[in-house]
This record gives C-alpha cells, structure tokens and sequence, in this order.
C-alpha cells in the first residue's frame, strides 16, 4: 500500500469523526468577540495602526496564541484515538504497511486539517469584517492577498508545534494526559516570545510571527522581529526529531 493511499484511508477515517465539527466551532468563537468589539479598534489609532488592520491582527493574535495550537491538541489526541478505539491500529497494522509510513500519512492529515482551519478563519474573518463595516460604517475589509499572506504566516510557522504535538499524542498513551500537556505547553508561549530564546519554543513560533507582523503595523510600537537565522534550523531540526521519534514510538504499543 503506497503512501497516497494511507492518506486517502485517513482522511476516510476523519468524515466520521466530529473533528471537522470542532475546528468550525472553534473559528466562529475566535470571531465573535471581533464584531462586538468592533468600534474599540478606532482607539488604536493612537499607537499608530489603522483600524482596519487592528481588526485583522487582533484576531490573528487570539487565534495563534491559544485558539489554534487548543485545537490542534484536541485533533491530534482525535486522530490517534481513530486507531486505538475498536483495535482500528491492529487492524491496520494486520495490512502490508509499515508504521512509519501511516505515522506520517496521519501527520500529513493533521497538517491538512490545521489548514483547513485556518482557511476558515480567513473565510470568517472577511464575514465578520462585512459585519463590522455595517455596524460601524467603516470599511474594515483589507485586500485578500495580504490576508492570506497573513494566514499562511501562521501555516509555516506552526510546522514544527505540530509535529511536537504529534509527538505527545503518539508517546502519551493516556488522552486526559496528552491534552493536557499540550495545553499547558501553550500558556508559557507568551512569554516565551519575549526572550531570545524564542526559537527553542515550537509553540511559541505562530505567535511571534504575528506579534512581528503587529510591529511592522503599528508605528508607535516596538516589537522583535523574525530572524530566520537560527529561527529556521532549529526548527527544522525540532520537526525532525520530533517526527522521527513519533515514527519510531507509532503502534508500539499494539505491537507487543
């Protein structure tokens, strides 16, 4: 069974979960308090950045911050629990496949479906920009080339969190345990970022990025800015390590 396959059998497996379900839930609770909170973005203007992209940034900062890496605990814990609950991982295990290959089939599902979340918040981002352009008669919609680059900002930079959230879903056993370790791994990322040793913390990486981004927005405030060197080596070789582990550990378990 060549790789493609393994991807098409995972993402057969994913239609009958309420992962979907979850991720859309999660990106209408980012935007909610966007539109409400709609006219505190003119105060912004005082430190330099236009409403309109205030509204973007701040709800890219609530997303890379918690919202996103939360949710991404939750599905990567949701994609292991797909093989553990009715002995599906002896069953697959029971085929010609080797376990690093669906190891990283399911990897390249996660990565599909933090995309997929992320375009729904690019796609709930312009409806809540509609909305909040009639409520306060203020054009809040911004060109759609320089949202997705934004978006895809969060992408890239989230790669090496999930493959250390991959990794903790695949070595903790326990589903309480794992998601509560990913969690927890998330709070200390605010600080994280104000260090300069930002570039060790995966799970800090999105949201520096975007706080990087707020900088360059906002004229009357200083923040650090993206160095891609060491940024990228390291965490190049944290997806490595990380992956490489998880293929190692993946099925272990049932393979005794």
């Amino acid at each position: 069974m060549n790789f493609l396959s393994l991807i098409g059998i995972e993402f057969q497996k994913i239609r009958r979960s309420k992962i979907t379900l979850i991720l859309t839930a999660a990106t209408i609770i980012l935007w909610l308090p966007s539109i409400i909170n709609a006219d505190m973005n003119f105060e912004m203007q005082a430190e330099g950045i236009s409403p309109e992209n205030n509204f973007l940034i701040q709800g890219l900062l609530g997303m890379a911050w918690f919202m996103f890496p939360a949710s991404m605990v939750v599905v990567t814990v949701l994609l292991n629990m797909t093989e553990r609950s009715n002995k599906a991982m002896l069953k697959m295990l029971a085929l010609p496949v080797h376990t690093a290959g669906l190891c990283l089939a399911k990897f390249v599902v996660l990565l599909s479906l933090a995309a997929f979340q992320i375009l729904m918040a690019v796609g709930m981002y312009f409806i809540s920009a509609g909305i909040a352009s009639q409520t306060q008669d203020y054009n809040f919609i911004l060109q759609p080339t320089f949202v997705f680059r934004e978006a895809f900002l969060i992408f890239a930079a989230s790669i090496p969190m999930l493959a250390f959230f991959w990794l903790l879903s695949v070595c903790v056993q326990t589903p309480v345990f794992s998601v509560g370790i990913g969690l927890a791994s998330i709070v200390p990322s605010v600080l994280m970022i104000n260090t300069k040793l930002w570039f060790a913390y995966p799970m800090s990486y999105p949201f520096f990025v975007i706080t990087a981004e707020y900088g360059k927005l906002a004229s009357s405030l200083t923040t650090a800015q993206v160095e891609y060197i060491p940024w990228l080596p390291v965490a190049a070789l944290i997806t490595i390590i990380c992956l490489a582990v998880s293929c190692l550990c993946f099925g272990r378990a049932e393979r005794r």
